[in-house]
Formats: structure tokens, sequence, C-alpha cells
């Protein structure tokens, strides 16, 4: 006992001190560090006070002094003498200092204070001195948005100048004052408004306030100029806002909800609402947020909105140039790449900025799995004279000529392919710029179809576009297609001019009979090499099906039109009435396999189908169903759904926004493998009972019928393989 209270009793070594020492705790703050965390209090905060205001005094008196000291100077004073003191009056004793005697040193100017002390502390009433404005450094934050609600389903938006604002959602866009740039398209005061669609499917849409001239005014006349402009437009609250606020060169726009016709059909169906506006609480609730969730939008950040790298900004200003320069002599632009390199994004900004300019702008889709002005699988000829903004499946258009081609490749039938080009571009006038949008298919055949897409359309400019992630392909130079074979044509040997001869196309080329009677020579291109870094969400292994989803989205776009004006509610497809088309009346061509005649009905019933023009006479038909032997090429004037086959009263029963008087000329359904989205089958809403072609009855043992469902998820060599985590097993 004795010893274990001796052991106890004994001192710690330095070495358990010092290790003491190092396992302290980190946070322990000393006495003086406690005091610096703590609030001052009231003395402390008067000291505080004290030791500016004497700096404040000393910064003064220094300036004072100066100033006097050179008054001084040039009356003459005498260097021992201080400023205002009489000639000859003594001066009083100073008190012996305690502190040892310094060497002389020379005085030392004060520096001026960089920021004014009125800054951190009330300002005092005496003591006052100027400070420069600071200035704007690197990481100061720029100016942002202003929005104000109006009402129910508008706001204000102002926007300082090179502003962008980035949005989510739909809503109509109406300049007051100033010019904003959405996706390339220049919209100035006194337009009238764009509707505006920033889907989640693609990239996000800004809104950029330009900097526009105007004449020299003072702060004061323009405030008085917009006042007398939206007082019609804002009450007197607004107003007053809205010239608080307001700075030179901003730009002030009004968003008001859209209601659509596309939008509200869409949006009808179930999942489908996520494509316009996807539904999160937001991280903090205020009166912006508020007045954007009242238009139907909401804000998003920048870096989810389009980019463009200076390779694609330099091609836009030199293709942008040439088009003003050549206005007789009408620009082509041919546009190729590999998939998801951001073709169509380039054609439409392209179109936009053409917009601004001239007054129309023609455009041959030749892609035939993404379509951008109809529903996939056509070949086509657009006019397009309005802006493009939103993705294909909101601004689905008549074409000047079309065709149906009835698949979303033509890996196995490239020969019609061509010849469908052929007879649509034969309709082009060259009455305006042209842009010829391609298909991402650059590897083996495709890229030997390009080169004779490249020698037959005779472009004046080519756009090849590279990526890290895209295939690679060869530099498309003019001296290249000259000497590479197509897959239909034979290099040419270069003339002296450095041009193609083409003596096929001067019987479909519309020229004078000057120019017929002198061979056709179709000149070199420029190439324009550009790399882009679009953001995309596509993978190897969701491609297909990502592309699947915005053909369905395009087919419930063109089947919006079906759909009455605005102010009533979206109808449902079974309430609409069918028209009855004779069997006789029109004749059946199924374009992507062979069906035999007898299960031809079967594969038109609850089929889409495209309308067509052929000029074939079919009248000397009594009963039907008229079968064709080959797909003809011949015009497509729209497409429609087959409801129903009529056996009794030998009528089909088709669906189709087309008018009435474009409808009689008629006299051919084409059947293609673009189906029908299945949302349009089983999510409709207004549907009861029994769903009709829908059945959960299936029989496993039929021939052909698999007993493995999956999901196939990518293609190597010519084969597609399954994910084994898709396996289902049917007993």
């Amino acid at each position: 006992m004795a010893d274990s209270e001796r052991r106890f009793s004994r001192a710690l070594y330095r070495s358990v001190w010092s290790k003491i020492y190092k396992i302290r705790p980190k946070l322990v703050l000393c006495r003086r560090d406690r005091l610096r965390l703590r609030a001052p209090g009231r003395c402390e905060r008067h000291r505080r006070r004290r030791r500016l205001l004497r700096a404040q005094a000393a910064h003064a008196g220094c300036g004072e002094r100066g100033g006097a000291a050179g008054e001084a100077g040039e009356a003459g004073e005498r260097p021992g003498e201080r400023p205002g003191e009489r000639p000859g009056e003594a001066r009083s004793p100073r008190a012996a200092s305690p502190s040892p005697a310094r060497d002389p040193l020379p005085p030392r100017p004060l520096a001026p204070f960089p920021f004014p002390i009125s800054a951190l502390l009330p300002a005092a009433p005496r003591v006052r001195f100027p400070s420069p404005p600071p200035a704007r450094g690197p990481r100061e934050k720029r100016p942002v948005p202003l929005v104000r609600q109006l009402g129910p389903g508008r706001a204000l938006l102002l926007l300082p100048v090179e502003e962008d604002f980035t949005f989510g959602g739909t809503c109509r866009l109406t300049c007051l004052y100033g010019e904003v740039e959405v996706f390339g398209y220049a919209i100035r005061q006194g337009q009238p408004p764009q509707d505006l669609f920033s889907t989640f499917t693609h990239a996000f849409l800004n809104i950029t306030a330009v900097r526009y001239s105007m004449p020299p005014k003072s702060m004061k006349e323009l405030r008085r100029e917009l006042r007398a402009l939206l007082r019609s437009r804002l009450t007197l609250e607004d107003r007053s806002w809205l010239v608080k606020n307001f700075s030179p060169l901003c730009s002030l726009v009004m968003l008001e909800q859209l209601n659509n016709c596309t939008v509200n059909f869409i949006t009808s169906f179930p999942g489908l609402s996520c494509v316009f506006m996807q539904e999160s609480g937001p991280l903090q609730i205020n009166s912006e947020t508020l007045a954007l969730r009242s238009v139907g939008i909401k804000k998003e950040k920048k870096k989810r909105s389009l980019t463009l790298t200076e390779s694609v900004q330099s091609a836009l200003r030199e293709l942008v140039s040439v088009a003003r320069e050549e206005m007789d002599d009408c620009l082509v632009i041919l546009v190729c790449g590999a998939q998801d390199v951001g073709k169509s994004t380039f054609n439409k900004y392209l179109i936009n900025q053409l917009l601004n300019s001239v007054p129309c702008v023609d455009y041959l889709e030749c892609d035939l799995g993404q379509t951008e002005f109809t529903p996939p699988g056509c070949i086509s000829l657009l006019n397009i004279t309005e802006p493009v903004l939103g993705p294909p499946f909101t601004h689905q258009r008549t074409p000047q000529k079309m065709v149906y081609f009835g698949r979303p490749s033509c890996r196995n039938n490239c020969e019609n392919y061509i010849e469908i080009i052929k007879y649509v571009f034969s309709s082009y006038k060259r009455e305006s710029p042209l842009i010829i949008n391609t298909m991402g298919w650059v590897v083996d055949d495709g890229l030997l179809l390009l080169i004779d897409l490249i020698r037959l359309l005779a472009p004046s400019y080519v756009v090849q576009f590279t990526a890290a992630h895209a295939k690679s392909m060869p530099v498309l130079t003019p001296e290249f297609v000259e000497g590479a074979d197509g897959l239909y044509t034979k290099s040419k040997s270069k003339h002296r001019n450095r041009c193609f001869e083409f003596p096929d196309l001067g019987d479909t080329w519309e020229s004078t009979d000057e120019e017929k009677d002198s061979p056709v020579f179709l000149n070199g291109h420029k190439l324009l090499y550009v790399h882009s870094e679009f953001i995309f969400c596509k993978t190897v292994r969701n491609r297909e099906s990502h592309n699947r989803v915005l053909r369905g989205l395009a087919v419930l776009g063109y089947l919006s039109l079906l759909m009455p004006s605005v102010p009533k509610p979206p109808s449902f497809l079974p309430s609409l009435t069918p028209y009855q088309v004779p069997f006789n009346s029109v004749a059946l061509r199924v374009t992507h396999s062979d069906v035999a005649p007898t299960h031809i009905l079967y594969a038109v019933n609850a089929s889409w189908v495209g309308l067509c023009r052929i000029m074939d006479d079919i009248s000397g038909y009594t009963r039907g169903p008229i079968l064709l032997a080959q797909t003809p090429i011949c015009d497509c004037v729209g497409f429609g759904i087959c409801r129903g086959v009529d056996m009794e009263k030998r009528v089909y029963h088709i669906l189709t926004p087309v008018p009435p008087e474009e409808l009689r000329t008629v006299n051919c359904l084409l059947i293609g493998s673009i189906s029908i989205p299945p949302c349009i089958f089983c999510t409709q809403r207004g549907l009861e009972g029994t769903i009709p072609y829908i059945t959960a009855d299936y029989n496993f043992n039929l021939p052909g019928a698999s007993e493995k469902i999956g999901v196939r998820t990518f293609t190597a060599e010519e084969g597609m393989q399954i994910d084994p985590t898709f396996y289902r097993k049917v007993k």
C-alpha cells in the first residue's frame, strides 16, 4: 500500500508533459483569442471610434499642412517658422521627453486610406475627406437580372447589357425596350412576341441582352421616354420600380404564360409533363421564384445551357457574312459529322442568325432518324420564315416538298435514298440560302454515301463537325472528294477550273435555254472544320432508346395539330371523328418489308401511314385493296393513323390533321417501320373499358415468339446482345 502511494505521489517526467501538450485539443484558444471572438463591448467600441477619428484627423491635417507649406514657400517664410506664426514671436519651450534621444529621420508622408472610413462606422459630421470610387475587380459580381411579377402569369425581366438569363420551361417573350437574343435570333423593341420552348430533353435557352445603338441622351430623358413608352402596359407602381432600377443600355422584356396546343397535348399523357417543366423544390423561395413559377418557367444554371466553341462561332460569322454579300448567288451549306456532335443544333442556330438579315432560308432534311420539322422517316425541303426556338417536336411544319422513306435509316436501301434526294432537291429554286442536314452515319458505306451527296448537291460550303467522343472520319477537303470513289459515283478527273461535271443532273435542274445547251459544272466547295464540345447524355447503351423517345415526341407533336384552338382543353384521340377512305380509292404499299397480300390489312390496321400522291391511275379498280408491287417515289402531303378497317363497308378509318382540300388528291397509303408511340394506346386519358389493340395474354408458343424478353443494349459487329440483367423467364 505504501508503495502504491509512493508511486502516485511522484511528479510527471518532461516526456509525459510533452505528450500531454501534443495531444491537447487544437481548438483551445488563449485569452486574447477568446477576447477577439467575443463581441466588443461599449468601451471597446468607443476606443476604436476614437482611434479612427484620430486617423481621419491626421489624414486631413496632413493635406492641410501640405497646402499651407506650399503657400508659405511662396510667401518667403523662413523654414524654422510655423505656418500662421507671427515673425519674431517666441515659442513656448517643450517639456523634456523621458524617452532616449533618437537619430533624426526625414518626415514620412502619410499614405492615403484605400477605402472610406464611413464604410465601417457612421461618418463623423465634422471630419470628411473624399475617396475615389473603387475600381471593379476581377472577382466582383456582375449585375444580375431583376424579375418582378406583374400579375398572374406575367413577369417583367430587366437585363443589364450583355447579361444572360437561363431558364427551363415554356413562355412567350415580348421585348418592351432594347434588344435581346435567344438562340441566335435577335428580338427587338416593337417586334411581335415569340414563343420559347426550353425543354429538359435539350440544352436550355438563354435570353441575352445585346448592346444596341442609341442616340446620346441624359438619364432624365431616358427615364421620361421609358415612362411614356410603358404607360399603357404597366401600372404606376411597376413603372416606378422600373425607373428606379433602370440603367443605360438595359433591355426590358415581358414573360407571359404560354398556352400552346402542342404543349397541352404532350403534357396530357402521364409521365410526359416533365419534358417541359420538372417539379423540384427550390433552395429558397423568394419573389423571383414565385414570379417565374407563375409564368411556367424556372431559372437554371448557365452551365446547362448551350455553349458554342470558338470554332463554331467563327464558322457562324463567316457563313452569315457570306450570305449577306451573295444575295444573287445563293449559298448552299452542307453540314456533316458523326452522331451526337451538334449538327442539328448548329443548323437551328444558323437559321436564326440568317433570319436576322434575310427574309427566308431553305432547309433540305436528309437525316431520316432525327428530322427537324417533320415526323421521322422523311426527306423534305422546307422554306423557313420564322425563327426556330425549341426542339423538333415543338415546331412541326408543312414542307414545300416531302417524300416518305418509311425507315429511320437507309442502310439496306441506299440507292432509293439517293434517288429520293435527287427528286426532292430538284424543287430547290435558288432564291434563298440552303442548309442541308445529313445523317450521322459516316463510316464504311455511310462515308461513301456522303461523298456522293457532296458531288450531287454541289454545296458552296461543307461544315464538318468533329468531337472527342465521335468516330474519326477523313477531312472532306475538295481534293479528297475529287479523288475518292463514292458508293455510286467514281472519282472525277480534275478540270482546269476544278469543277465537277454532272450531265445527268441537267434534265432535272431548272435553268434557262442557254444554260441547257452547255454542260453543267458544279464548283468545288470550301471546307469549315469545326470542333464541338456539346454536352450530351447519350451513350452507346442508351442512344437507341433516347432516339426512340425523341421520334415518339415528334409523332406526338405532329398529332397535336389535331387539337382545337388554345382556349379549349385538349381533346382525346378516340373522341375525334376519322375520315372514311374506300378500299378502291387508295393503293397500299409496305416499304420496309415484304408482306403477303392476305396479311396486308393486318399491317395497315393501327399503323402510322403516309398520305401520298402517285401519278398512276387507280380509278379502274372496283373492289380492293389495291397493292403496289414497288415502292414509288412520290409526294407525301401528310401523315395519319389508321384507326380501324371496316370489312363490311370496305373502308379505312384515317385520323389525320391534313386539310380536306389536300386529302382529295391522296391516292396512296405507305406503311413504314415508324411506329406510333405506346402512350397513344396505353396511357391516353379518356379510355374506358377494354383498350383496343392491347392484350395481356401473349402466347409464347407461337412461331417467332421468344421465351426471354430483354433490353438490347449495344451492337457487336452486326448482332445485338441482350443485357443479362433484364432477362425474364416465362413459364
